[in-house]
């Protein structure tokens, strides 16, 4: 059974840093691209990040590139998104997702977690 867990989210004041895990199992997760998503309430699904197989290929929205990474650990089965200098628009439930199709980031999901919280607030 394929599962995406993931855990760090939290509420931080805006300047402030967060980083999430996403841990994988059910599958050779070294073997697939991977993204995360954010969903703001009454919004819909935003992309915000991807990452290939191996980690070496990586790619940002751009209302977050510069201010957040995304990495991976092999090793772990364990996805990583580090966000730095947010802001209250960053706002949303943050989920990591598996694509559909190899290098199709922002494209079907075929696979995703229930999702860790962030909230960016005074």
């Amino acid at each position: 059974e394929v599962r995406l867990v993931e855990s760090g989210g939290g509420m931080v004041q805006p300047g402030g840093s967060l980083r999430l895990s996403c841990a994988a199992s059910g599958f050779t997760f070294s073997t697939y691209d991977m993204s995360w998503v954010r969903q703001a309430p009454e919004k819909g699904p935003e992309w915000v990040s991807g990452i290939n197989f191996d980690g070496d290929i990586t790619h940002y929205a751009d209302s977050i590139k510069g201010r957040f990474t995304i990495s991976r650990d092999n090793a772990k089965s364990t996805l990583y998104l580090q966000m730095n200098s947010l802001k209250p628009e960053d706002t949303a439930l943050y989920y990591c997702a598996r694509p559909r199709y190899s290098g199709a980031y922002s494209g079907e999901y075929d696979y995703r977690g229930q999702g860790t919280q962030v909230t960016v607030s005074l």
